[in-house]
């Protein structure tokens, strides 16, 4: 039987997180005297988050077991005519999951930064930007309204702008930052719209009234146009997505990001701000299903993120970046899904994603650590000796990267690749071949960076550029100044316990998951699919006999000869013949520029459209605010004033006989015009 969950114990969750951030950004900074040190700093907001996380799992427990739900409002904040502006929680199978993973990754992030941040002078005010952050992911994916989504939607966005630019005294970290929060406007333009064009013809900003009036939405046209309203709203939504979700083409500014300190590319890249827009779409399933259009369109830019961003990943030697790519990649993969009408796919790969990339990326880190702050990985070689635990974490982090069976990123993976073939709708073809030929891509770059940094000849002593600050940690040297101070070591404690806890579901969760995820009753009454137009999912049960029989089955399919493939070829180039790559890089140097300079997108950005708009900007500010504004008609209008005044001024005279004379001939004319009038 259902049950209601009590709304003090959600609302709790949100505001634990938010409690720690306050007490450590005002009484552990400058700005409220220091009054608290390191321990206490980060003691209170891990404490915040650990309560956001028990909270949640008992919240997702109640949801499984016992059914249970919510929906309601909390507070109205004000009426607009009909429209209210209210705050609420609508916590689903859908919403409960996510603030599980928002709250465990969290976690373990906090725990990590002990260790990662520990020489950083910075240090409290880092824990408080990342509970902060934890507090807006979680007003996001639990709210029952689009205003509330806005509201958290762009609070990750500011805090994202505050941790990529943390070290404000770094150029490259400011340049970053401030790409990110202008791609996001852009994107955001487009959210926004589509937010707007439901409140008008819906009436509402709350889920279920607005998805109420799908039907009727669905028959209207945009005034002016032959465009259905659904398409319209869903694109605009979608741009939205696109933006945070690091889209092509607003994907741009997801790799600068890792000019901020590792642990924050774990929390944007794994289980946070990026995956917003995967989670909106599928929140939206009900608005998108009325529009194959819109769904094309989806599906195709998915697969073009998929398929070209993995290509660059291809040729990066940054450790944080060859991960960054891995990131833009399979976010393409989930918007494919979504774009197959597989919400709860994409959702599942969302999930099972943020645990394997979590934990790459820290591993990632750790590594930084081990080996004084390197983070080239052509300089590394060997680690596996000195890095246990990173190196097997890591390890697990990557076969479930590249879908490898019983691992949890193969469930969701094959799952994604199996949904785009059975999708009938315009574009499938294109993106099924390109999700699969990205299994192969994936394989290759992530096993690339695996073999370069855990095997081979130890080269972390052979760097050239040793002596000089890295390109991305610059200021988080963690105490290790001298890149020869000592062979590579392992990581803390506080570092390596997240590893081991982010790579037990990274191994597991996927074989557990997803037959109640994918196949039960889990999203049913979160996700909703027209399986009469969009009958892929319906098609993919069909197919499932269980995990067991899911994985030996995948044994024999393309994605894992495709995964095997690449592994091999990676191997083989960079531990067998080594000089192969550099062959191959002297053979094909412009396909190899094209990539290095990532396919010109950012030369486009900045030459064409900054520069552009600068031009447009200034023309506007010349001709339309100093000329026409400024000009005529605020400058204008005083000067014809005074002109007019002028004139007039020189009829007072004063004297009587010439008010008598201008009398005598205003008769005249007003005589001759009548007499004319009457002819």
């Amino acid at each position: 039987m259902s049950q209601t969950l009590s709304a003090s114990t959600l609302l709790a969750v949100p505001l634990a997180p938010l409690v720690g951030s306050l007490l450590a950004g005002i009484l552990g900074t400058a700005l409220g005297g220091n009054l608290i040190g390191r321990r206490l700093t980060h003691s209170l907001t891990i404490l915040g988050v650990s309560v956001a996380f028990v909270l949640s799992a008992l919240t997702l427990q109640s949801v499984v077991l016992d059914g249970a739900r919510f929906n309601e409002t909390l507070y109205t904040w004000m009426v607009v005519g009909g429209l209210k502006m209210e705050i609420g929680f609508l916590v689903d199978g859908l919403s409960a999951m996510m603030m599980v993973v928002v709250t465990f990754v969290s976690l373990m992030v906090h725990i990590y930064t002990i260790g990662y941040m520990k020489e950083d002078a910075g240090y409290n005010r880092f824990f408080a930007y990342i509970s902060l952050f934890t507090f807006s992911m979680l007003m996001l994916v639990m709210s029952n309204n689009m205003l509330q989504l806005f509201f958290g939607w762009e609070a990750v966005g500011l805090v994202s702008y505050l941790l990529i630019g943390f070290w404000f005294n770094k150029p490259t970290a400011i340049f970053a930052n401030m790409k990110a929060f202008l791609v996001n406007r852009v994107g955001d333009f487009g959210f926004i719209l589509g937010i707007g064009l439901i409140a008008a013809y819906a009436g509402t900003l709350n889920y279920t009234e607005a998805f109420a009036k799908t039907d009727e939405l669905a028959l209207l046209t945009l005034p002016g146009t032959g465009w259905m309203l659904v398409t319209v709203i869903s694109i605009c939504l979608f741009i939205g997505a696109m933006g945070k979700s690091a889209q092509f083409p607003l994907h741009v500014w997801l790799p600068d990001s890792m000019e901020g300190p590792t642990p924050i590319s774990a929390l944007i890249h794994a289980a946070t701000m990026v995956t917003a827009g995967i989670f909106m779409v599928a929140r939206m399933s009900p608005i998108f299903e009325l529009s194959d259009t819109a769904l094309s369109f989806i599906m195709i830019i998915g697969a073009i993120t998929a398929l070209f961003m993995g290509f660059l990943g291809i040729i990066q030697n940054d450790i944080k970046r060859v991960v960054a790519y891995s990131t833009l990649s399979q976010l393409g993969y989930m918007t494919v899904a979504l774009g197959a009408s597989a919400y709860s796919v994409a959702v599942f790969h969302l999930m099972t994603h943020a645990f394997f990339k979590a934990l790459l990326f820290l591993a990632a880190g750790s590594v930084i650590m081990g080996v004084h702050h390197n983070q080239d990985i052509r300089w590394m070689g060997g680690l596996r000796k000195y890095m246990p635990i990173t190196w097997i974490t890591s390890l697990v982090g990557s076969l479930a990267l590249i879908g490898t069976p019983l691992f949890a990123g193969f469930y969701s993976k094959d799952s994604i690749i199996e949904a785009v073939n059975e999708s009938h709708l315009a574009g499938a073809t294109f993106a099924y071949y390109a999700v699969l030929a990205g299994v192969f891509i994936t394989a290759f770059y992530s096993f690339r960076l695996y073999f370069l940094v855990f095997h081979g000849k130890e080269r972390y002593d052979q760097n050239p550029d040793a002596h000089h600050a890295s390109h991305t940690d610059v200021h988080d040297d963690h105490g290790h100044h001298d890149a020869h101070a000592g062979k590579p070591h392992e990581s803390p404690w506080v570092v390596t316990l997240p590893l081991v806890l982010l790579a037990i579901p990274s191994a597991l969760i996927g074989y557990f998951a997803i037959e109640p995820m994918l196949f039960g009753d889990f999203f049913k009454d979160a996700i909703h699919i027209n399986l009469e137009k969009h009958p892929g999912m319906e098609e993919l049960g069909l197919l499932f006999h269980g995990p067991m029989q899911m994985a030996l089955h995948g044994l024999q399919a393309a994605p894992f000869w495709l995964a095997l493939s690449g592994v091999v070829l990676a191997y083989y180039m960079y531990m067998v013949n080594p000089a192969l790559p550099t062959a191959i890089k002297r053979v094909a140097q412009p396909i190899y520029i094209l990539l290095e300079n990532k396919y010109y997108l950012d030369w486009f950005n900045e030459n064409v459209l900054a520069r552009g708009a600068r031009a447009l900007g200034m023309g506007l500010w010349k001709k339309g605010d100093q000329a026409i504004i400024d000009g005529a008609l605020v400058n204008g209008s005083w000067k014809l004033m005074a002109w007019v005044s002028s004139v007039v001024r020189r009829l007072q005279s004063g004297f009587i006989y010439h008010y008598a004379f201008g009398m005598i001939i205003g008769v005249f004319l007003l005589m001759t015009y009548f007499v004319w009038l009457n002819k």
